[in-house]
C-alpha cells in the first residue's frame, strides 16, 4: 500500500475512499441485524455445523457479488477475491466493534460464543460492503456488469437479494407466529401476492435498470416464476440454518417458508434493480 502510495497517491486516494464506502455500506446493510435480539441468541446457540454451512454458503455468494458489483473498480479474478477477502474484513470488523459497543458481545463471554455471534452477523455486513459502491457511490459510473449476467447470474442475483431480506426476518419469533395464524387460503394468496408483486417490481413498476419485458408470458415463465422458487429454496435454507424447520410437520414447515418467501421475493426482485 505505501508502494502503491509513492508511485501512484491518486490509485491510493481512491482505494481508501473504496473502502470508506464499504464500510459505510456494511453498516447500512447489518443495522437491523445487529441489533436484533434473535440474531444473538442464534449467533450463540446455533449448532456449530449450521454455521458452518451458512458461511460456506456464504463464500460463494460474497464472492459472485464481488464479480457483479465489488466495492472498488477493478475488475478480475484477483481483484475480485481480494474484493471478497476485504469485504469479508470489513464485515467481522463492523459487526465486532458495534456488537461491543451494544453491550452484547461482552469480554466475559466465551470465545465460541463471541465468535458466533460476530461470524453470523458479518456475511451480510460483507453483503453492504460488496454493494456499497453500485448503491452509495456519487458518480453514476455503476458497473453494468449485471446487465450483461447470464440467465444463470440473473438466478445469482435474486438468490443474493432473496438472501438478504430473508436474513432480516428468518430469525424472528413474529416471522413464525404469522406462518401458524395463516390458513391454506392465506398461504395461497400470499403465494399469489409474492409472485405479482415479484413480477411487477422487475417488469411493470418502471424502476431503474429494469428489465425489458417485450415477451410478457416468456418473461413471466423464464425469470418470474424460476425468480419464485429460488426465493423459496432460499427461505427453506435460511431456515434450516436458524433451527426453524426442526420439530415442525410438513405442512408447518411450508406455511413458514411460505411466510418467509414474501419477503425473500421482494428482495429478488429488489436485486435485479439495485445490484
Amino acid at each position: 500500500m505505501i508502494l502503491a502510495a509513492l508511485i501512484n497517491p491518486g490509485l491510493e486516494r481512491r482505494y481508501l475512499r473504496d473502502l470508506g464506502r464499504a464500510f459505510a455500506g456494511a453498516l447500512v446493510f447489518s443495522i437491523p441485524l445487529l441489533m436484533t435480539m434473535e440474531m444473538w441468541e442464534a449467533g450463540t446457540a446455533m449448532d456449530r455445523w449450521r454455521l458452518l454451512l451458512f458461511v460456506g454458503a456464504g463464500l460463494p455468494l460474497l464472492y459472485g457479488l464481488a464479480h457483479y458489483a465489488g466495492f472498488s473498480d477493478r475488475r478480475g479474478l484477483r481483484n475480485d477475491l481480494l474484493d471478497t477477502a476485504v469485504a469479508l474484513a470489513v464485515g467481522f470488523i463492523t459487526a465486532s466493534v458495534l456488537l461491543i459497543l451494544f453491550g452484547v458481545a461482552d469480554w466475559n463471554a466465551s470465545p465460541r460464543e463471541a465468535l458466533g455471534m460476530v461470524t453470523l452477523q458479518a456475511l451480510p455486513g460483507a453483503m453492504g460492503a460488496l454493494l456499497a459502491r453500485k448503491q452509495l457511490s456519487g458518480d453514476g459510473k455503476g458497473d453494468t456488469k449485471e446487465a450483461q449476467a447470464s440467465y444463470v447470474g440473473e438466478l445469482f442475483l435474486m438468490a443474493a437479494g432473496a438472501l438478504f431480506f430473508a436474513l432480516n426476518v428468518a430469525p424472528t419469533e413474529e416471522m413464525i407466529l404469522i406462518a401458524y395464524k395463516t390458513t391454506t387460503v392465506h398461504a395461497l394468496g400470499l403465494i399469489a401476492l409474492s409472485v405479482l408483486l415479484l413480477h411487477l417490481i422487475v417488469f411493470k413498476a418502471g424502476f431503474a435498470g429494469q428489465e425489458e419485458a417485450d415477451r410478457p408470458v416468456e418473461a413471466f415463465l423464464y425469470f418470474t416464476l424460476p425468480g419464485y422458487a429460488v426465493a423459496l429454496g432460499v427461505s427453506l435454507f435460511v431456515l434450516f440454518v436458524f433451527g426453524r424447520t426442526d420439530g415442525h410437520a410438513l405442512g408447518g414447515v411450508l406455511h413458514i417458508m411460505i411466510v418467509l418467501g414474501f419477503p425473500a421475493s421482494i428482495g429478488a426482485a429488489a436485486a435485479r434493480l439495485l445490484v
